[in-house]
């Protein structure tokens, strides 16, 4: 799922072209980690690798003297303040966290910091690239878990205190995951595979799904969650304009 970003005070990169590099820097303590990253994407798809760091000060300082597009930072047991350290000082580099856990609370800390992008444990070296160019694009490439994550975020924030004039439907994170596969044309079996699922655990997931939505076919279903993100997503832009640092999420390729 692709989302896309707009962060109040942070310069817009301009849309990236095949004729225009990606320049990176890589920030990661281990450095076989770092060294074999950097290895494997300067040169790949566009990318060049302008710079590495093994802490906060060398980064903070090969971000000042490149000028990178994208930061890939490794998110190891620092990686939160380093994240904000990354966001406040340098606010024209999007950030992309990696090796991130899909745990909510990581989640939400990383994307209220400013967070650009969030790259699985177990995410492949493909994912990798198309997420660095979907950053350096001002887009948001992320796993259908933190995508819900991110949207349930969204919906809280919407009305903090239940009193807000419009009460989306109340459905549950996991629920949200199924959803967005199913408006992505997967059958019940592929979405348990990609879920690790029983299938009859999808199918009872669809019928709920189906009944919270009120609507009797799943390209309804689909339909009715797109209609319901956007207007979801432009209440969250008013609500939250006062927050800081809470990410704005203005429009999804819907």
């Amino acid at each position: 799922m692709v989302l896309r970003l707009q962060r109040g005070g942070r310069r817009t990169l301009p849309r990236v072209g095949t004729a225009r590099a990606i320049s990176i820097v890589i920030v990661a303590e281990v450095r076989l980690y770092r060294d074999g990253l950097a290895r494997s994407l300067d040169g790949r798809d566009g990318i060049h690798v302008v710079g590495t760091a093994v802490g906060l000060a060398d980064a903070l300082a090969q971000v000042r003297d490149n000028s990178p597009d994208v930061v890939l930072l490794d998110f190891g047991p620092d990686g939160k303040s380093w994240l904000r350290a990354l966001v406040e000082e340098t606010p024209e580099a999007k950030v992309i966290v990696v090796g991130l856990g899909e745990d909510e609370a990581d989640v939400i800390v990383c994307a209220e910091a400013g967070a650009s992008g969030f790259v699985g444990r177990e995410s492949s070296l493909e994912h990798l690239t198309a997420c660095v160019r979907s950053a350096a694009n001002d887009d948001l490439l992320c796993s259908p878990r933190i995508a819900a994550i991110l949207l349930e975020r969204v919906k809280e924030l919407s009305s903090p205190n239940g009193s807000g004039s419009y009460s989306p439907p109340p459905l549950t994170l996991r629920q949200l995951e199924v959803l967005q596969l199913v408006d992505s044309g997967l059958s019940n079996k592929e979405i348990a595979n990609r879920l690790c699922l029983e299938v009859s655990t999808v199918k009872n997931h669809v019928h709920q799904i189906l009944d919270k939505l009120q609507v009797q076919s799943r390209s309804e279903a689909a339909a009715t969650w797109r209609s319901w993100a956007k207007l979801l997503i432009g209440i969250a832009l008013v609500e939250s304009e006062d927050l800081g640092v809470v990410p704005g999420l203005d429009a999804l390729p819907f």
